[in-house]
């Protein structure tokens, strides 16, 4: 758990540390900080789904199951 807290903190500072040197803005940088990880997130979520499927696909046409 401590190693997930310590990246998402990472994580956070890079999105953030970015953001402040293409705009020069301090909101910006933190808006981007705090949205960034939850779309990210989001997006993670049904990367792995895609993956599922894809995994699960060979098993299935090995068993000799209709695509």
């Amino acid at each position: 758990m401590i190693k997930t807290l310590t990246f998402g903190t990472v994580h956070m500072t890079v999105a953030f540390t970015v953001a402040y040197v293409m705009t020069g803005s301090w909101v910006v940088g933190g808006a981007i900080a705090l949205v960034e990880p939850v779309i990210n997130t989001v997006a993670y979520f049904f990367h792995e789904l895609v993956w599922e499927r894809i995994r699960a696909r060979p098993s299935a046409l090995a068993a000799g199951e209709a695509p």
